[in-house]
């Protein structure tokens, strides 16, 4: 692995051969011998782990090449990321609110499907592309930290995903728009999966993975500005699928600020990443501090994976912490 300031705590990942994909977000491990499920079970897998997460929220999303890891190492993985950088002993693993009970791998795997799952709640082809960006079950009153994605069938062409860095997004603003917007707080809901609940005839789960996590109201509150507790970065916290409203202003306000920051995401394109999928690639990635949105272009052809999804801590902003720029001296 090519040396970095970011990476400079990374030690006993160094010695897999790994890429940047872009400047702010992506690192892909290029070796498919790279697996993890070999990382998972090594003598020093805590070691490896903290750094992989600590990895992975610096860069947002980091790729494996074609593994071999099965879907109970994957939950395994998912909340060991979660446990060895800090998040809370309350916080497990996400179950969706439209997860089955009865699915062939239990509740807290969420199966990504072009022809059931959750990947198509809420769907409508006939909308610009770009309206798909989010972060992870923002909806919740304690979020996703990391998420994993292993995508094991996949259509001729097309199905592609997008990542984009929420740090970027972040550094890009004025230094008088990041002032106004510290602080800030903002509702975030997802009563569409209520209606998908409603129209597929299964219960909304409850609880969550958390003991705050519970009922049909699918609605939190975050602050717009928010700090990574791994990388102590600030990162923009809002996303045009579940953000609906920005409290401290006005309706009118805040739809236009809205409107900006999620244009902001969406059109800067040399902030984002897009990745295309090789069968049996994992990705894992921080929703704390990215965004992403699928590709919806394969037309009727099957594309699947599973995904598990670590919750967190309670959303907050540290007013002393940094931006990444700022704190790498970029």
């Amino acid at each position: 692995m090519a040396d970095s300031t970011e990476r400079g705590l990374l030690r006993s990942l160094s010695n897999y051969p790994a890429r940047d994909e872009t400047v702010h977000i992506g690192t892909t491990f290029t070796d498919p011998s790279t697996q993890l499920s070999a990382i998972l079970n090594a003598p020093n897998a805590d070691e490896q782990l903290r750094d992989l997460a600590r990895l992975v929220s610096e860069r947002g999303v980091v790729f494996f090449k074609d593994q071999d890891i099965k879907i109970e190492d994957q939950l395994k993985l998912a909340d060991r990321l979660g446990r060895l950088s800090g998040k809370p002993e309350t916080s497990g693993l996400h179950i969706h609110p439209v997860s089955e009970t009865t699915a062939e791998f239990g509740p807290e795997v969420s199966v990504i499907s072009s022809k059931n799952g959750i990947a198509r709640a809420g769907v409508n082809e006939h909308t610009r592309a770009s309206t798909g960006w989010h972060a992870d079950i923002t909806f919740e009153k304690v979020p996703s930290d990391y998420a994993i994605l292993k995508i094991h069938t996949l259509p001729k062409v097309g199905g592609d995903t997008l990542w984009a860095s929420g740090y970027e997004a972040y550094d890009r603003l004025s230094p008088a728009f990041k002032r106004f917007l510290e602080g800030l707080t903002a509702v975030h809901n997802a009563d569409f999966f209520n209606e998908y609940a409603k129209a597929k005839g299964v219960k909304i789960q409850d609880p969550r993975g958390s003991p705050l996590n519970k009922g049909e109201n699918l609605t939190a509150v975050h602050p717009v500005i928010r700090t990574n507790p791994v990388t102590g970065y600030k990162t923009l916290y809002v996303n045009r699928t579940f953000t609906k409203r920005i409290l401290e202003l006005t309706p009118d306000e805040s739809d236009d600020v809205l409107q900006y920051l999620f244009r902001h995401v969406a059109e800067n394109h040399d902030l984002q990443v897009r990745y295309r999928w090789g069968k049996n690639d994992v990705a894992i990635w921080d929703n704390r501090s990215t965004f992403h949105t699928a590709t919806l272009d394969y037309g009727k052809e099957d594309r699947e994976g599973n995904r598990a999804v670590s919750l967190g801590e309670v959303p907050y902003f540290d007013p002393k912490s940094k931006s990444r720029r700022e704190a790498l001296g970029l």
